[in-house]
């Protein structure tokens, strides 16, 4: 009898190295001619960040500073959700980026019904905010790995618990 092959599809971020380039973006902030005097902040909360500065110029500059600081940390940009910009007190602005953490409901349809279309003998299921992916072979997890690689939904996927 042959033994099933598995492995998990998540979406995760991870929040140390996030609140490393949070840090490493605020100090720069301090350091930077162009906000010198100004009121610019960047705070992390559980799963956002809010950002304010003195007018929208600067919010998107922090916004760039933050997203370099992240592509050297390897923290997935993808997870970013900006909200809309604005007006906070005293005639600044401000902004609250959400990060997204798993596999929304929609996004898991939509990676299944790919996996389902690419015609590999695999089955496909949605578990909270993961997708596990079984498979009699190996050969054929990997190309589904393959296959989702090269297709965009919009968020990181990261493959975990290959199981043979």
């Amino acid at each position: 009898m042959a033994k099933d092959c598995s492995f998990d599809i998540v979406s995760e971020v991870d929040m140390q190295e996030m609140d490393n380039a949070v840090n490493q973006t605020t100090k720069e902030i301090g350091q930077r001619y162009d906000f010198k005097g100004s009121k610019a902040e960047i705070i992390l909360e559980k799963d956002s960040l809010k950002l304010s500065a003195e007018d929208e110029y600067k919010l998107g500059a922090m916004l760039d500073i933050l997203r370099t600081k992240m592509v050297k940390r390897n923290v997935p940009l993808k997870c970013l959700d900006p909200g809309k910009i604005e007006s906070a007190f005293s005639g600044t602005v401000k902004q609250t980026v959400m990060i997204q953490k798993g596999i929304s409901k929609e996004k898991g349809k939509a990676v299944v019904s790919y996996i389902k279309e690419q015609k590999l003998k695999v089955q496909a299921q949605i578990m909270d905010d993961q997708v596990r992916v079984i498979g009699a072979k190996k050969d054929d997890l990997q190309a589904v790995i393959q296959k989702l690689k090269e297709k965009d939904f919009g968020i990181e996927l990261q493959f975990i618990n290959f199981r043979s």
